[in-house]
């Protein structure tokens, strides 16, 4: 016990500031510990304040016991027996206990000058550490005979808590700040700073919503636990707002549905927040309730205790009825989409307004001007993927639930179509990467030179290096499959545990192999989430009481859970919010951060000065326009050499196009012209001075009279000047080939 007080400093020293000075203990349930226990309650609310030595009792419950009792009292925290001490209710003038009599038990009352030796005896981490994991036991015995004939627990609690709404607003904030600053910094042209901020940021939201699946688990949770991943339920969708409850509601019934009511008879029915096994509380409160029933012959509507866990306790603690979770977070999903979407559109607005009224240049937020409904679309693409895990695992839930007809066809829908839309777009970057490897040696090429394919399907591959663009695929099999065992599995707390175990070990075990991401801080940073989540999985295994640990145990790995994940998610979000304002603020923020190995920069877009040779090519090969010369071919995927076609490539036989003779010869497969030093090629050296085409576009579809009308690449050796001076001696200082070098094939 010398390790509690310790462990209550720290934790103290987390909360205080979110927490009252109010001095209490109080419980709000009453469930049965006792197979055949002879009294329930359907109203328990008892308040006991040491400050004025005081105990308020207000009981409704019924009774099948009758005659003079006693019971013996048992005070558990963290699972260590604090206080054991023998009542008598006809001692303590307990109104309706003594003696106890058949049928219902009405009592409200307050005690008053409880000794001081009792409150001396209550340890003082009782009132001072949150989210107290303490509950009182009474063993009800009769007089006669001796032997026990009922037993109640009621779970305890100290009136402080680390659910604070303040939490969960901070993180939101935090995680969309550094989406809004990631957007900002690549429609500013910093493509490098905006692919470190939306990595990290969309790693801290998959963070987020790791510690709410957590809390999504039916588990048994230390309370202190529960009320920590209680703070990232946003990230899923599990948000109340009070008339969209009544919108809910009103579907419900609609459709055929019958809504829950457990938040509005909260003054007559007793709700326990699931601590012990499913099976053994659901099981003792339903042969309990209907035993007493049965002798009582009362209204059976008022005696059972509920019994929450899992999703259904989220809801619970969130004050959404659990009929309405389902369509509380997909309506918030649909609402964020188009609250984003509709922002894009007023954001594009509002710069040609500024353009034309000469408030703004208008190189800023070209390329997103020029190509909006495609970014609109890519935007689109990632808000799928970010709220995939949260339809995912209501949708699987809703299956199992079946609220009402209409719900689970919406919910068929969803699922079917969210993984189908990822699916294919994962499918789509595979075999844009596998094209690009057999034209250039190198994926990077067609998933970063070509605007439309990294506008609309950048999301799934930006995070990560050139040769681990397949990465996407098995995160969406981690996301389907864990989504599937926490909503499918809500009856089976140890499956769910132990296949969590598995699913997170497999996935620190694949990242530390294969370290996908960018750059190694990046990679960093996500081997060390993934090792937190594996973590967070072993603690949820030990909750499960698989391993018949003493209560103690479970208590103080509680508290140990929400010290180490808080410190780790403060840091994630300080990291965060110091790189987007970094982003924002900074005038050149690519100098914080190393040009990724894959070279990804010198594909995206060309420096304004062209100081190299390597620039200079890399420009024409990508047909680049001089500004004021920029044409959008975003709005079809058929303008882009990433649907297949090429772009400008075989062309050559339309009869609309003016086509010079020159150009007119057969397009190679590669937009790279063998002839130039310094690229790929199996031609000759002396073929430099051969006389060819300008080289196809793979930007945006533009024809081959625009490429005509080009200015010729001012470095030297580019086409149309002078051939490069010693191409051998430059190639002896680049042993790679730049279109290889860095992508991961000289290691």
């Amino acid at each position: 016990m010398r390790l509690l007080p310790f462990l209550s400093c720290l934790v103290f020293l987390c909360s205080s500031p979110l927490v009252s000075a109010i001095r209490l203990i109080e419980s709000n349930s009453l469930n049965p510990c006792q197979d055949n226990s002879s009294f329930t309650a359907s109203l328990f609310n008892v308040v006991f304040t040491p400050d004025n030595r005081s105990i308020a009792i207000d009981i409704v419950g019924v009774s099948s016991i009758s005659g003079h009792v006693v019971a013996e009292l048992e005070v558990i925290a963290y699972g260590y027996t604090a206080i054991t001490k023998t009542l008598n209710p006809c001692e303590m003038n307990l109104e309706g206990l003594c003696p106890m009599n058949t049928g219902q038990i009405n009592i409200k009352t307050n005690i008053l000058d409880i000794p001081q030796s009792v409150i001396d005896a209550i340890p003082g981490i009782a009132f001072q550490v949150p989210d107290l994991d303490g509950e009182v036991r009474v063993y009800i015995n009769s007089t006669t005979t001796g032997e026990s004939i009922a037993c109640v627990q009621a779970d305890l609690s100290n009136g402080k808590t680390v659910y604070q709404k303040g939490v969960g607003w901070a993180t939101a904030v935090i995680a969309g700040l550094g989406l809004a600053a990631s957007a900002i910094t690549s429609g500013l042209g910093h493509s490098n700073t905006a692919a470190h901020v939306a990595a990290n940021a969309l790693s801290l939201f998959s963070f987020m919503q790791a510690q709410a699946m957590i809390g999504l688990t039916s588990i048994h949770l230390p309370p202190i636990v529960q009320s920590w991943t209680q703070n990232f339920q946003w990230s899923m969708g599990i948000i109340h707002v009070g008339f969209m409850q009544t919108i809910c509601t009103w579907y419900q019934r609609s459709t055929g549905g019958t809504p829950s009511v457990i938040l509005t008879k909260l003054a007559t029915t007793s709700v326990s927040v699931q601590k012990r096994s499913l099976e053994y509380v659901q099981d003792l409160a339903v042969r309990a309730g209907n035993h007493i029933m049965k002798r009582a012959n009362s209204d059976s509507g008022n005696t059972k205790a509920i019994v929450v866990r899992g999703i259904n306790r989220v809801g619970f603690r969130a004050d959404i009825e659990e009929t309405n979770i389902f369509m509380t977070g997909l309506i918030f999903f649909i609402v964020f989409v188009g609250f984003v979407m509709l922002f894009v559109a007023l954001f594009k607005g509002i710069c040609e307004l500024l353009v034309k009224s000469g408030k703004m240049k208008s190189d800023k937020f070209q390329d997103f001007r020029n190509g909006w409904k495609i970014v609109l679309r890519g935007i689109l693409f990632r808000l799928t993927l970010i709220g995939y895990p949260q339809m995912c695992v209501l949708c699987l839930w809703e299956f199992t639930k079946r609220d009402s007809a209409a719900e689970v066809l919406l919910a068929v829908i969803m699922f079917v179509s969210m993984t189908g839309a990822l699916g294919w777009a994962a499918l789509k970057v595979i075999r844009l990467a596998k094209r690009s490897v057999s034209m250039h040696k190198n994926p990077a090429y067609i998933l970063y030179s070509d605007p439309t394919c990294l506008n609309k399907w950048g999301f799934l591959y930006v995070q990560y290096r050139a040769t681990a663009y397949y990465f996407v695929v098995p995160v969406l099999v981690y996301i389907l499959v864990k989504s599937m065992f926490i909503g499918l599995s809500q009856a089976a707390p140890t499956v769910q545990a132990v296949a969590l175990v598995i699913i997170e070990a497999l996935v620190l075990i694949g990242v530390c192999v294969l370290r996908p991401w960018m750059d190694k801080k990046t990679n960093v940073y996500n081997i060390s989430i993934a090792a937190v989540n594996f973590l967070n999985v072993i603690f949820l295994l030990v909750f499960s009481d698989v391993f018949d640990q003493p209560g103690i145990v479970t208590g103080v790995m509680g508290v140990v859970f929400f010290i180490y994940n808080a410190v780790f998610a403060l840091t994630l979000l300080i990291l965060v919010l110091i790189a987007s304002i970094y982003a924002v603020v900074s005038k050149d923020p690519d100098t914080r951060y190393q040009p990724m190995r894959d070279d990804r920069g010198s594909f995206i877009k060309s420096q304004t000065q062209l100081t190299t040779e390597l620039d200079a090519l890399g420009a024409t090969a990508r047909g680049e326009l001089k500004p004021g010369q920029y044409k959008s071919g975003f709005d079809d995927d058929d303008t882009s050499f990433s649907s297949g076609n090429g772009a400008s490539i075989g062309r050559q036989n339309d009869d609309s196009i003016a086509v010079p003779q020159h150009a007119a010869r057969q397009s190679p497969h590669s937009p790279v012209d063998p002839s130039v030093p310094l690229f790929p090629s199996n031609g000759s050296s002396n073929s430099s001075s051969q006389s060819r085409g300008p080289p196809p576009s793979y930007n945006n579809g533009y024809s081959t009279t625009e490429y005509v009308g080009r200015t010729p690449s001012p470095a030297p050796g580019s086409r149309g000047g002078a051939t490069l001076a010693n191409p051998q001696a430059f190639r002896a200082q680049h042993n790679a080939s730049p279109w290889q070098r860095g992508a991961g094939y000289e290691h």
